[in-house]
Parts: C-alpha cells; structure tokens; sequence
C-alpha cells in the first residue's frame, strides 16, 4: 500500500479554493536547507532544491526496501521567505530574502536513516549542497493559509493581501515567515496550472503568544 500524506494530513496539505483556514500546525520533521537572495535564476537555489529532492527520494526507497516495506509519495517542496527585518520584505525586492527550502519527512524517518541516506546519495551523486541539508524538527503553532492557483512572484500578490487582511480583520498579526508549499514544479507545469498554499503564521494582536 502507497501512502499519500498529503490526503492522510487533512488541512495541513489540503486547502479549499476561495477559502481562507485557520489551523494549528504541530511538529513535523523535515529535510531542510537555507540561502538567501533571489532564487529566480540563482544556482544556489537550483542546487539546494536539488540536493533536497535526491535526499527525499533516497529515504523513500530505503524506507521502501525495509522491514516495513512503507511506500509512500514524497512530501510537496515548501519554502520559508524572510528578510532580516520583516518590514523590508517585499515581492518587488528579493535580493534581501532569505528563504529555508523543506520537504516534510514522515514519522518513520529518523535521524540515523537521514545520515545513511546522505550517505548513500554522496556515494551515487554527491550533488552540490549535500551537506548543507540538515534534518529538523519545525513547529509553526497557529497560522492562516490560502489556496493561490497560478504563476509566482507578483502573480501571488492578491491573494497574499487576501490573507493578510484576513489576518488583521479577524484580529490577528503575522508573526514568524511567509510560508509556501508547491505542489506541481514550474519546469513541468504551465504557469496558470501552478498550485499553491499561502501559509502565515499567526498570533491575536496585542499579545505574545
């Protein structure tokens, strides 16, 4: 049996169209590597998101090959997006951004299987950035996200300004990062055909938590 943890986690990975959810995100485990500047043509970024694939993929088919015999999809790629002051964060300027790509990783992963696994993938490939993966463990706590069909960049702008002043209307302020997850690539995927969650994680205005 192939497990889809993108169906099996509800809300975590599912998101109505025309709807704007308010959740709880809890710990989950991820491969995740950091840069900064602008990914559009950067190479960094293009290595980063492929040292993180070929880890993935190695745990699956060593999880798959294993006592358990678990198969399962491996997770959308997600991107974290920052600038050291947020105030600065803008889509019209991304060489300030910085951005931390993950790709979540189920329970059944562990540390030592992720170290044996880089190490397998070094031994096959050894892409650049291999060793910059690091496995960790994320918590976002409560957060509002929105369904965007479509192009990045620019194109997002409307439905991020939907969500943030969802936010404020509602009585809450962002805090923490923009967060996004992708679940089609743009290199196989026509623009207008691009899906995509709009995560930002939240707290009510005036308090600390």
């Amino acid at each position: 049996m192939k497990i889809d943890y993108v169906k099996t986690l509800g809300n975590l990975y599912q998101q109505p169209n025309n709807e704007i959810s308010i959740l709880e995100v809890p710990a989950m485990n991820f491969l995740a590597i950091r840069g900064r500047g602008d990914p559009n043509g950067s190479e960094q970024y293009s290595q980063a998101v492929g040292a993180l694939y070929g880890l993935a993929y190695a745990l699956k088919f060593t999880i798959k090959k294993g006592s358990s015999a678990l198969d399962y999809a491996v997770l959308p790629l997600e991107g974290l997006w920052w600038a050291d002051d947020m105030r600065q964060f803008s889509l019209d300027d991304r060489s300030n951004w910085q951005w931390q790509m993950m790709i979540m990783q189920p329970d059944c992963v562990t540390e030592d299987l992720f170290l044996q696994a880089r190490e397998d993938v070094r031994r096959k490939k050894n892409p650049p950035l291999l060793d910059q993966v690091n496995f960790e463990r994320f918590e976002e706590g409560l957060c509002a996200q929105i369904f965007h069909a479509g192009p990045y960049g620019e194109a997002e702008r409307p439905t991020t300004d939907k969500l943030h002043a969802f936010i404020t209307v509602q009585g809450f302020e962002k805090t923490g990062k923009h967060h996004e997850i992708y679940f089609n690539s743009p290199l196989r995927t026509a623009p207008e055909k691009l899906k995509t969650i709009i995560r930002q994680p939240i707290r009510r205005a005036g308090t600390d938590a």
